[in-house]
């Protein structure tokens, strides 16, 4: 049946513009060309976005960063293979869900870095990617507090998503 539902709400909708007397194709042409505008504010953003986290993982700044936060992240409560997860959510949705599946690949899902990691992806943003599209689509030059606020919200949710684990 759900094969059928958006054929039939595109049918419909169509349908109901043409009973209203809209021109359709003009409106799919102007819809198309908004979308290439917006495209071509944010790929600037996706393209540095995507750089940056393949550029930390080949570097080996990854690992680095992950020995040296080690001890914040044991008084924080995080599982230490966690690290990496912590990392790359704030830059980037796909590679955190990699990096996510490894780790239960490795560890499984009901352990406890398994769940740990399942509530980070879960209950975190990946706070750059978004700034970096929502902002260059409204056209913000400055976000001031915003990246502050959002990485603050994400270590809170990193920081929950241990507990929750270790308490579930």
């Amino acid at each position: 049946m759900t094969a059928y539902l958006i054929p039939a709400l595109l049918l419909a909708v169509s349908g109901l513009a043409l009973g209203r007397g809209a021109n359709v194709y003009d409106a799919l042409l102007e819809g198309g060309r908004r979308g290439l505008e917006l495209v071509k504010t944010i790929l600037p953003a996706l393209v540095m976005l995507l750089t940056a986290v393949e550029l930390l993982r080949a570097s080996g700044a990854m690992e680095a960063l992950t020995c040296f936060l080690r001890p914040a992240a044991a008084w924080l409560g995080l599982p230490p293979e966690t690290l990496p997860l912590v990392l790359i959510r704030p830059l980037s949705g796909s590679a955190a869900l990699a990096l996510g599946a490894e780790l239960m690949a490795a560890h499984g899902p009901d352990s406890l870095i398994g769940r740990t990691a399942a509530i980070m992806l879960g209950s975190t943003e990946t706070t750059f990617y978004t700034i970096s599209v929502y902002f260059a689509a409204a056209g913000v030059k400055k976000t001031r507090y915003a990246i502050p606020a959002a990485l603050i919200a994400d270590l809170t949710g990193f920081a929950a998503a241990a507990l929750t684990a270790r308490l579930l």
